[in-house]
């Protein structure tokens, strides 16, 4: 990563802590494990939530196959412009990924087959964590992917294990990959596979609630 782009990250982490909710932006490393698991061959079009400045965005574009369907929500103006500069070939939408189903249908998507997510869940309130994994599953078809990531010291945090057990009332398979020790500060991988149909899932997790 470009040495202005970890200075913007900083500026926009100091300014807003809770929206950003890291310091420093991912490693390469965590990329990699964030998307080496989905078998691209089966994605026709893939979403991705709070981009930042592109770390995993470049990931994407490696391993995606060239015909697949590809766009990214941003709500922070500064990291959407970025973005746009960087990766003119995507679709950087400024919006909240509560409105994704509206933003699906913009795109001429009526279902995604895989969701990458770098959004701070555990600095999210119980509410926003809820809303946003309801209005994934409007968009995500069953066997589809949603991998997202947790930092290690982040697990402290009541708000980390609310997400976490938020993801196994939502999702039929999760598994967490190894800690990424390299990474700023360390962070491990939600791996999580859609087994149910989006009213089951919604109701059971609502339920669970």
């Amino acid at each position: 990563m470009a040495v202005q782009d970890y200075g913007r990250f900083v500026c926009e982490f100091l300014a807003h802590p809770t929206r950003v909710g890291a310091i420093a932006p991912s490693s390469r490393g965590l990329a990699r494990r964030m998307v080496e698991w989905i078998d691209w061959e089966t994605v026709d079009a893939v979403v991705e939530y709070g981009p930042g400045t592109g770390v995993f965005t470049a990931q994407i574009l490696e391993s995606k196959r060239p015909g697949t369907k590809f766009f990214a929500v941003e709500l922070n103006s500064q990291f959407a412009a970025t973005l746009a500069g960087r990766f003119p070939g995507v679709a950087i939408l400024q919006d909240s990924v509560a409105n994704i189903e509206e933003l699906c249908r913009q795109q001429g998507v009526s279902e995604v087959d895989a969701i990458v997510c770098g959004l701070p869940w555990a600095a999210f309130s119980d509410g926003d964590q809820t809303a946003c994994l309801d209005a994934m599953m409007t968009v995500l078809r069953p066997g589809g992917y949603f991998a997202t990531f947790a930092y290690l010291q982040g697990m402290l945090l009541p708000a980390a294990h609310r997400f976490r057990r938020k993801l196994q009332g939502y999702f039929g398979e999760v598994r967490v990959d190894p800690t990424v020790w390299l990474n700023f500060p360390p962070a491990f991988v939600y791996q999580c596979r859609r087994t149910r149909s989006t009213q089951e899932t919604v109701l059971e997790s609502s339920q669970s609630r």
